[in-house]
């Protein structure tokens, strides 16, 4: 079998040599070389040829953003960011994302009790992910890519009552960005799990709110599900919809990972479920392994629309393939068009109401 090639980009030589060692312990993956910074990453790159890129979010001389700003439409590599769990590092990563990058890891930090080791797996495991992913589009001109991305003028009206239920992994922030910016202000209230850690979750849902005509927000316990809102569970906390009177609200609480996630999606498709059932829409987008695809066939049971984005639009078809595969989904859709496919099922559920 054919190895990995990898080329690593950091400005630390500690840093480089223990990414080295990491990643040559598994026998599909070969570190080619090794950069301090991305003037020397640039040349060794057209030399060595790697398949992925592994890089330092944050570097004097040049950062990894402007890098990959530069590198992506010239010369597009999987690239995987290497980030620290800091406003700063995790503004840096988001933008990152949306430059091209297919995901990231996080350095080890004693305070979370994120060691290097879990690191390391965790970053190999994502090595041998990006190096199937296609970037090769970051070559043309992207301007194609987003401006079909545009939902329907239909007048919404009995949305009060509804829920949308959106989970999301890898390249799900680029997904989820392009997707809730299109939204109309009075779209029903939307909840969503991103795998993401604390902090980086809150300023995921701030650079939305943004750009966006509905409020997006960190969800805090308590919170009401309403038309107009968007809520983004808070990374390390599991979120779940529960109805209290007329209205649906949210509860955050911490607890055991569920799919190895936490938040889980499974956990809040299976809320949604048990207490919003046939007035619930939901959809999972682009993810690896296959959190969230029993909790939407739960969802489908129980009287919901539900959807997943195909495998042409999705940077990794694993979460929405197996949501689709155990019946969870409906149908498969473009990321393109998911917004009107949500439009229309909640245009049919009113008239079929009415």
């Amino acid at each position: 079998m054919k190895k990995i090639k990898v080329l690593v980009i950091d400005d630390s030589a500690v840093v480089r040599e223990i990414l080295t060692k990491g990643l040559s312990r598994d026998s599909r993956i070969e570190v080619v070389g090794k950069a301090p910074d991305p003037y020397i990453a640039r040349d060794k790159i057209v030399f060595l040829k790697p398949d992925v890129l592994t890089l330092d979010i944050e570097m004097p001389k040049m950062d990894g953003l402007e890098f990959l700003k530069k590198l992506m439409p010239q010369y597009p590599l999987p690239t995987i960011v290497v980030s620290s769990l800091t406003k700063h590092g995790s503004d840096l990563t988001l933008n990152a994302l949306e430059a091209g990058a297919v995901d990231y890891v996080l350095k080890p930090d004693q305070k979370i009790g994120l060691g290097l080791n879990e690191m390391m797996k965790e970053l190999i495991e994502k090595v041998k992910l990006a190096a199937a992913v296609d970037v090769s589009h970051y070559k043309k001109n992207r301007k194609d890519l987003v401006k079909e991305h545009v939902v329907t003028s239909k007048v919404l009206k009995g949305t009060t009552d509804k829920v949308i239920a959106i989970g999301a992994s890898t390249g799900g922030t680029v997904a989820l960005r392009k997707l809730i910016s299109a939204f109309p202000a009075n779209m029903p209230g939307i909840v969503i799990v991103q795998h993401m850690p604390p902090v980086f979750t809150k300023h995921f849902a701030d650079s939305l709110n943004k750009i966006s005509k509905m409020e997006v927000k960190e969800a805090e316990n308590g919170d009401r599900v309403i038309a107009g809102r968007v809520l983004i569970a808070p990374g390390d906390y599991h979120m779940s919809v529960y109805r209290s009177g007329g209205n649906y609200i949210v509860k955050c609480k911490s607890g055991e990972k569920v799919n190895g996630h936490c938040p889980s999606v499974d956990v809040l498709f299976n809320s949604v479920a048990e207490n919003v059932g046939s007035n619930a829409l939901g959809l999972i987008l682009t993810g690896m392994g296959r959190d969230g695809a029993a909790g939407l066939l739960k969802m489908r049971n129980s009287g919901a629309r539900t959807l997943a984005q195909d495998e042409a639009s999705s940077v990794v078809f694993g979460m929405p393939k197996e949501a689709f595969q155990c019946g969870g989904a409906e149908k498969l859709v473009p990321l393109n068009q998911a917004g009107n496919e949500l439009i229309e099922l909640i245009s049919m559920i009113e008239e079929k109401a009415s």
